[in-house]
């Protein structure tokens, strides 16, 4: 017989997959697609803005901000370094060479959008230490973003024009996938060996934001609490900021785990940068590898963080 607990696990599992499936089913359309990217760039800026209201009401937070950037420090050390260092490994004895002739323009790196994440989590933060009680956001409100944010995920994979099929036929893709997973899982695994407080299930889901800050911030607060909530969006945070800053250096000899640095982030915000530095012949596998990461990091975060 099924327990309240797991009915519960099965019904977030589920609020998180249909608003994905429901962006796939929707018939395919320019002004929607559009619509959708211009929504999500807004509602992660009031998701990141919330989140920062929630920590302001964590309770002693002042005690925990050691704490905290000493888990993500360990944490993104761990998540970045241990899926860099399998595909390098990856790359050495499966060697690939995007098709094409590499970019001879210096990749233009900006690291603007990064900085007005952290200061959209300031700002909510700032607020929420004035905020009176009454005028707190619903108890509610992350599930809902949580559900919008998806559907609008969702709408913007199948706008891509990438179908499922074509990016389980990218082998590379696959094979890159699949080695980047299991190498940061493992890197959590660590992550939990290290920090007696922090249970496995629970170090498994803050390593599998994959870079995907908005929604494990949403995810791991709803699950673990507004502190480890800001755990894993700067955790995932940091990860943009290195892969903007070292994709081009690793494009040179590792492909593979240059794209892989983006994360999820190699399907869009990385995307240009993996473009410049190795040229058109390595997007299809930027974009095959991202695909497969958005639709992996909710199940999975979800999933584990289901078990406490």
């Amino acid at each position: 017989m099924q327990t309240p607990q797991n009915l519960d696990n099965l019904i977030t599992l589920i609020l998180v997959l249909a608003p994905l499936f429901i962006g796939f089913a929707l018939p395919l359309n320019k002004t929607l697609v559009q619509l959708s990217e211009k929504m999500l760039g807004y509602l992660v800026y009031v998701i990141l803005t919330l989140i920062g209201i929630e920590l302001a009401q964590v309770e002693g937070l002042g005690s925990r901000i050691t704490d905290i950037l000493m888990y993500v420090s360990v944490l993104s050390v761990l998540t970045i370094g241990s899926g860099l260092a399998a595909l390098m490994v990856f790359d050495r004895f499966s060697p690939w060479t995007p098709a094409g002739k590499n970019s001879n323009a210096a990749p233009k790196v900006s690291i603007r959008g990064s900085l007005l994440q952290v200061s959209c989590v300031i700002i909510g933060f700032v607020i929420g230490m004035f905020l009176p009680e009454g005028y707190r956001p619903p108890a509610d409100s992350m599930t809902v973003l949580l559900m919008i944010l998806i559907l609008l995920v969702g709408i913007g994979l199948k706008g891509s024009g990438i179908t499922l099929k074509e990016v389980l036929l990218s082998k590379r893709g696959m094979q890159t996938s699949v080695i980047f997973t299991l190498a940061v899982l493992m890197g959590g695994i660590v992550f939990w060996l290290i920090f007696d407080e922090v249970s496995l299930t629970q170090s498994l889901a803050l390593a599998s934001g994959f870079g995907w800050y908005s929604l494990s911030a949403i995810v791991m607060t709803d699950a673990y609490g507004a502190v480890w909530g800001s755990v894993a969006l700067f955790n995932d945070l940091v990860r943009e900021f290195f892969a903007l800053l070292f994709i081009p250096f690793f494009m040179r000899k590792t492909p593979s785990a240059a794209v892989g640095l983006g994360g999820a982030t190699s399907l869009d915000f990385t995307l240009p940068i993996i473009q410049q530095s190795g040229g058109l012949g390595v997007v299809p596998l930027a974009i095959s590898f991202g695909f497969i990461i958005n639709i992996v990091a909710p199940v999975l975060m979800v999933v584990f963080s289901s078990f406490g």
